[in-house]
């Protein structure tokens, strides 16, 4: 077990995506409006676990169904994961995203940051409103 000292930093940039949607019923799994909530809100939902010694910052970089991700964004992201990367109080990076664009925001940044630390993209099939939602449990992952 880490010491207390050896804290790690994770630092969670939210996009927005179906891990942040909000639908009306809990049983719509369909019709629900993706980057409704910020990232605060999906972290607020996480169990702090006492064998890891984490502390989660977070970031909204957009707030967008990921199916309208656009260069601009990808650039403000890749901005902030370069600046994350060089901290040296950060360990590691999340990245909540939605599925529609997730391969393509996790190539452009393979090719740009160079990364020597952890940067993890998570997602969800159900939106966060969902009944049997699974954006906690991945992003907890």
């Amino acid at each position: 077990m880490p010491h207390l000292s050896e804290r790690k930093n994770i630092l969670v940039l939210g996009t927005g995506g179906t891990i942040a949607g909000v639908a009306a019923d809990p049983g719509d799994n369909v019709g629900y409006v993706a980057g409704s909530l910020g990232v605060e809100s999906l972290l607020s939902r996480l169990a702090p676990s006492p064998q890891y010694k984490l502390r989660l910052v977070s970031e909204q970089i957009s707030q967008v169904d990921s199916k309208d991700m656009d260069f601009a964004i990808w650039a403000a992201l890749a901005k902030r994961v370069a600046q994350a990367l060089s901290d040296p109080e950060v360990s590691g990076l999340v990245i909540t995203h939605g599925t529609d664009t997730l391969e393509e925001t996790a190539y452009f940044l393979h090719l740009v940051s160079h990364a020597k630390k952890p940067v993890v993209l998570t997602c969800a099939m159900r939106p966060d409103s969902s009944a049997q939602r699974d954006g906690p449990q991945n992003l907890a992952d």
